[in-house]
């Protein structure tokens, strides 16, 4: 029995957060984001794929109640980012879930969560670069009157070779990221700046065409509809935490996290609402899902022009790039935490010359650009959602936690215990049971590799075994 006591606590040891606070005081990354960058980061990260193209894929499920499953969603994301806010004030450190967990939970819980954040991330990233490609083969037709051919567009399962477009983009925001986090910052935001006005400008024309009868049946499909279509757009939310993921390049962490993460999402969700319910109620359900590039589509459709439609599938091309390039910040943010902890290998944690994780962001970038360019949309939306479903419920289970264990941690930012986290996992574990079946297999598979992984790895050379755990170092 000793030895299965002894086993059991070492996988839910957990790491102290004057420890996890500690490393990010003494991190090797630049701390050089205030307010607006952080907020820009969490909407660019957010303000994407989801919205220009996966409308498309929910609107069938729901029908014009797809609106509807929008709010669901954004409630559900908010119980959660209420939980990050706080969690985001409390321990203002690079790993965001993951580092979370670990404070609270404990090793197998926190690699567990990090685990699902590295799918959420990283085939989230996929996912976007995919829907990149649909807007821009959109910008490409209406310009200059030539597309690419299928066979560069599309993934082997939809009929084409390979999706260079969504490959080409991966790389080019590593290449960016590579740069440094300043530069990569000022990006990221004059993009922001784009893709909400190229939304608002969505808004403004079809709006002209707004017709209510578009709107009924409004909900053909009933409830089951709209939970299957809010498990899909949730999709459309995951981002807004992008923020906690820049814990050690924050200039005021505790201040300017909490705020940025809940700002963002209320931008989002006010975008979100007003583009479904305009896009629906001018050219009704059947034409907003016609297209991979939905939201062109319904332009040209309302003004019978090319040139409404170009200007966004332009803004979209812009736009959906910086989705790219942020989400693809955070997952190598993640990976420096767990390699910091010693649960990842020790290269993914080393910081180059431009003090940016150099050798992760080269592996992450490959690997997503394989990814994008051979596994088509749906799978990977659906594959998103899951992970990110379950590393928000431990999120909300984690603030329950540290509040029972560390009452007088100064907090900046404080949630509605325990009603607002038992809502958030309640919301997360509904939205998961509409995921399909097929979806549950491939993270039950995820899942299966990454406990393998942590055992055969992760456990041996966790940095808790060790009297000081390794810091951030630079590359020599």
């Amino acid at each position: 029995m000793s030895g299965f006591s002894s086993i059991t606590a070492a996988l839910l040891r957990t790491k102290p957060v004057e420890q996890l606070t500690s490393d990010g005081e003494h991190t090797a990354l630049r701390r050089s984001m205030g307010l607006v960058p952080l907020i820009a980061l969490s909407v660019g990260a957010t303000l994407g794929t989801g919205i220009f193209v996966v409308l498309g894929e929910a609107a069938p499920l729901a029908g014009p109640a797809v609106v509807v499953s929008f709010a669901i969603a954004a409630l559900a994301a908010l119980f959660s980012a209420l939980s990050y806010a706080e969690l985001a004030g409390a321990v203002p450190v690079s790993g965001s879930a993951y580092s979370y967990t670990y404070a609270t939970l404990g090793e197998i819980i926190a690699w567990v969560c990090g685990w699902c954040l590295l799918l959420e991330y990283g085939v989230s990233v996929a996912a976007v670069a995919v829907g990149w490609g649909a807007y821009l083969n959109e910008f490409l037709g209406s310009t200059l009157g030539w597309r690419i051919p299928d066979a560069l567009s599309s993934a082997p399962s939809e009929g084409g070779v390979v999706n260079l477009p969504a490959a080409v983009v991966v790389l080019l925001a590593a290449a960016v990221l590579l740069g440094g986090i300043r530069e990569s910052a000022r990006v990221t935001t004059v993009t922001t700046l784009i893709k909400i006005a190229v939304l608002i400008f969505f808004v403004a024309v079809a709006v002209t065409a707004f017709n209510s009868d578009n709107l009924h049946p409004f909900a053909p499909a009933g409830i089951a509809g709209i939970g299957s279509a809010a498990s899909m757009v949730f999709f459309s939310f995951i981002g807004f935490d992008a923020a906690s993921t820049a814990g050690e390049e924050a200039k005021n962490p505790q201040r300017d996290l909490p705020r940025a993460i809940i700002i963002s999402l209320g931008i989002v969700t006010l975008v979100y609402v007003l583009v479904a319910l305009t896009a629906v109620a001018a050219v009704g359900v059947d034409d907003v899902s016609s297209s991979g590039a939905s939201l062109a589509t319904v332009l040209e459709q309302v003004t019978g022009r090319s040139w409404p439609a170009t200007i966004l599938a332009a803004g979209a091309v812009i736009a959906i790039a910086s989705v790219v390039l942020t989400v693809l910040y955070g997952q190598t943010r993640i990976l420096v935490a767990m390699s910091r902890d010693g649960l990842m290998p020790k290269v993914l944690s080393k910081v180059g010359a431009k003090r940016v994780p150099t050798t992760n962001t080269l592996i992450v970038g490959g690997v997503v650009a394989v990814l994008s360019a051979l596994i088509p949309l749906g799978e990977l939306v659906n594959a998103t959602n899951i992970g990110t479903l379950v590393s928000f419920g431990l999120v909300n289970v984690g603030v329950l936690v540290l509040r029972r264990t560390k009452p007088d941690l100064p907090r900046t930012f404080r949630t509605l215990v325990p009603l607002v986290p038992l809502l958030g996992v309640g919301m997360c574990l509904w939205l998961l049971r509409n995921l399909p079946a097929v979806t549950w297999l491939a993270f039950t598979l995820w899942s299966a590799v990454g406990l393998v992984v942590y055992f055969s790895y992760g456990r041996r050379r966790s940095a808790l075994n060790r009297t000081r755990p390794d810091a951030i170092t630079a590359d020599s």
